[in-house]
């Protein structure tokens, strides 16, 4: 019953085939060869145009099928894998189409009903399957367009618009955490919140809290936070000003050249900056007693950190913030309950999730120096840290950090009180909960992430890109003269440029001239996407993108 057309061109597929007949649902072509000795380039040039004909003719989630000889397709999948050079390099052909590798799996020809294997040209030259491999590709959403976004907030009393940092333009008012949200963020933070509140009187702060702190927060290193400048017309009066200050207090909130320019008389700059922390909103409540001695209170959002670039460095994720006042001297068998109850709802999570009971630890805050991640070391720039919450699971049974917690007296009206916090990275949970690898996974739009946990239910995340071509560039440059690299700004300017297409950014040389005292430095910078198709082209293109952008905004002269 099927339809038989001969003589196709499989790089003109929608020529032989009217416009309602073109949503197909499989496309299957097995072996594809451009014939006699041709060699891997002609075939990778074949395989280009056949995906570019699939984008016209295929349903919107249709697969295309590409049967391929072992050591043909220069996947990890290929046993043994051939040499990439001397590949078809099928998944990064594919990806300038628009495709990505979905699935693997071996071609077995015998399970085919009718399928046939004549060999070459009939003859008796057998065509050698084994080892063949069947690859699935599907479409890739299409590029991000980053095109500037406002986003209003509460400073004091008044309401007041700034423009996002590109970098964040698709990751602000995502609403993960939302009430209809399947997102594992959120079913985390319920999960933890019911195993509180068997323990303990819970309060949920729902309320909307501000996203600009204002002024200069001590002991915060000025380049891990996304500052944010308001136009005049948008800048709030000098009342709304204070008020603001009162509800958004960060343990202090100017440093001491500007409480210096301040005893002095001299203006203070209207400086605002993107909420690293929930930890200010909780001291404000306590400073305004909005507060329940034995009551915890749970606050979650969103929080903003520059950091270095790596698969688990985010420069935003989404923070709860559990805060209780205890009876002074029993704050060490509190942090121990909120430590236990922590332990029993991740271990039901991740054996639920996986079957593997996980580990975690509490560790001192004392000696961790060289084994602090991104989120860890930013903790300890926010304030006194007592206590690191590790979380070990395979192939990592050590532990990655994913909270911490503070104790402190300052703030309270009674001097009987003490406060014990535990901020937790429900994101880095999320992570080492599901099994992703890679945080950007979290704030993918395309669809097949949220499918993967119908109604909030937490499973082990698989893949659908699988194999995600890399591409390699370097960039060596001239550093301005007396002035330190502020290797921060280099890593968020590559976020920017690429669209987070950058994953990984390696100091390969660091050279000094002779005579001049002249320095250079030499990096690595590997682009590829977890979620997307991410063409050769594309990734050369970011990258002359990026090699403009680092003279005009690092200073930097370009070797």
């Amino acid at each position: 019953g099927a339809e038989v057309v001969f003589s196709v061109d499989c790089a003109k597929l929608k020529e032989y085939f009217l416009p309602g007949d073109r949503e197909f649902d499989r496309i299957y072509f097995n072996f594809p060869h451009c014939g006699r000795k041709a060699g891997v380039v002609k075939n990778r040039e074949l395989l280009g145009r056949f995906f570019r004909s699939c984008a016209d003719v295929l349903a919107e989630e249709g697969e295309v099928h590409v049967a391929l000889c072992n050591g043909q397709g220069g996947t990890p999948a290929d046993r043994p894998p051939r040499e990439w050079h001397n590949s078809w390099q099928i998944v990064a052909v594919a990806a300038g189409a628009g495709f990505i590798l979905s699935h693997v799996h071996p071609f077995e020809a015998e399970t085919v009903h009718g399928y046939k294997c004549t060999g070459y040209r009939s003859e008796d030259k057998s065509f050698c399957v084994e080892g063949a491999l069947n690859h699935i590709f599907t479409r890739s959403t299409p590029p991000p367009c980053f095109t500037p976004v406002s986003c209003k907030t509460q400073v004091g009393s008044q309401k007041v618009s700034f423009q996002v940092p590109q970098v964040l333009v698709d990751k602000i008012n995502r609403g993960f955490l939302e009430l209809n949200s399947s997102h594992p963020v959120r079913t985390i933070k319920e999960k933890l919140s019911a195993g509180l509140s068997q323990a303990f009187p819970l309060q949920n702060t729902n309320s909307c809290l501000p996203l600009l702190h204002q002024g200069h927060p001590d002991g915060v290193c000025h380049s891990n936070l996304f500052w944010i400048t308001l136009s005049p017309q948008e800048a709030p009066s000098t009342e709304d000003k204070s008020q603001g200050l009162e509800n958004t207090v960060l343990f202090s909130h100017f440093g001491q050249d500007t409480d210096k320019k301040m005893q002095e008389g001299c203006p203070i700059p209207k400086q605002f900056y993107l909420r690293p922390s929930l930890l200010p909103h909780a001291q404000a409540m306590i400073k305004k007693e909005a507060f329940s001695p034995g009551t915890i209170h749970v606050l979650s959002g969103p929080v903003f950190r520059k950091c270095r670039i790596s698969p688990h460095s985010m420069p935003v994720f989404h923070e709860m913030l559990v805060v209780l006042a205890v009876s002074r001297g029993t704050e060490n068998s509190c942090v121990q309950m909120l430590v236990d109850n922590i332990q029993t709802t991740t271990n039901s999570l991740h054996q639920a999730v996986s079957g593997i009971k996980p580990s975690i630890s509490l560790q001192e805050a004392t000696g961790l120096e060289t084994e602090l991640n991104d989120f860890a070391a930013f903790e300890r720039q926010l304030g006194e840290i007592q206590h690191f919450i590790c979380v070990g699971t395979e192939p990592d049974p050590s532990g990655s950090c994913v909270g911490v917690i503070r104790t402190a007296s300052h703030g309270l009206k009674s001097s009987e009180l003490v406060v014990v916090s535990a901020s937790l990275n429900l994101d880095l949970l999320a992570m080492l909960l599901c099994g992703i690898s890679d945080w950007r996974m979290l704030w993918t739009w395309d669809r097949r992430f949220l499918r993967q946990f119908p109604e909030g239910e937490l499973r082990l995340f698989q893949s659908f890109s699988i194999y995600p071509p890399s591409y390699v560039h370097d960039v060596s440059f001239w550093l301005p003269d007396g002035e330190q690299f502020d290797e921060v700004a280099f890593h968020t300017l590559a976020r920017r440029v690429s669209g987070e297409m950058v994953v990984s950014i390696q100091l390969r040389d660091s050279f000094q001239q002779p005579g001049t005292g002249r320095r250079s430095l030499c990096y690595r910078v590997t682009f590829q996407s977890c979620d997307r198709a991410l063409s050769c082209r594309e990734a050369a293109e970011m990258q002359l993108h990026f090699r403009e952008e680092m003279q005009q905004h690092l200073g930097v002269t370009l070797r």
